[in-house]
């Protein structure tokens, strides 16, 4: 969901001149300034990595819910499958801006075992030599232009929080963003950076 979101506001942007996305399926979308790759191993981009030079960002979206997963299992598709990605990245692109999509409540240190994880795929991620890296950590993201959650129960959560929305924005506006002002917030620290790594639900909405 939060990948249709930032790939609609790359194609809208006058300042993006090529979006190239990597997934194991198409986007269904058309667009003069998009290209595809469907590649089955993400763990493995070898095979295209001559594709994947010459690009300024990557905004890396892709994860899963930790619901009903081992930690063994959640780190290899979490930790894992992100590393595996960035490094290839790194060495073809050293002035590429990698952003990671976390999530509000990540800590390396914590007792739980999402947090953790994901907590240490942005502690390895800001090691990487990339221009720059930044971990956006939104805490709940509206969808508002149609995109979807593969994830049945967040299909439910957001289409009874969607029309409540100026609700939680007046209640809890530093705990709420959207998929437009994510993908926004995104394409403002590729082209101008941040002033800190790690950004909260509040720094997204006010970079957006």
């Amino acid at each position: 969901m939060v990948g249709q979101g930032v790939l609609r506001e790359c194609l809208l942007d006058p300042d993006v001149e090529a979006v190239l996305t990597v997934g194991r399926s198409a986007t269904g979308q058309r667009h003069e300034k998009l290209r595809e790759i469907v590649h089955a191993d993400l763990f493995d981009l070898s095979p295209i990595e001559d594709r994947l030079a010459g690009y300024d960002a990557c905004f890396f979206c892709l994860g899963v819910s930790s619901a009903g997963m081992s930690e063994a299992d959640y780190r290899h598709l979490t930790y894992d499958l992100t590393l595996a990605a960035a490094r290839t990245l790194a060495a073809r692109n050293p002035a590429m801006t990698f952003v990671y999509v976390s999530g509000a409540g990540t800590d390396a240190t914590g007792r739980s075992m999402w947090a953790r994880v994901k907590g240490e795929t942005e502690k390895a991620l800001l090691a990487l030599p990339f221009k720059a890296a930044f971990m956006f950590r939104p805490g709940g993201i509206l969808p508002v232009h149609g995109e979807r959650s593969r994830t049945r129960l967040y299909r439910i959560v957001y289409a009874i929080m969607g029309p409540l929305h100026p609700v939680w924005k007046a209640l809890i506006p530093n705990a709420i963003t959207t998929s437009e002002r994510l993908g926004k917030a995104m394409l403002a620290v590729a082209k101008r950076g941040a002033p800190k790594p790690i950004l909260e639900t509040r720094d997204i909405n006010a970079i957006a």
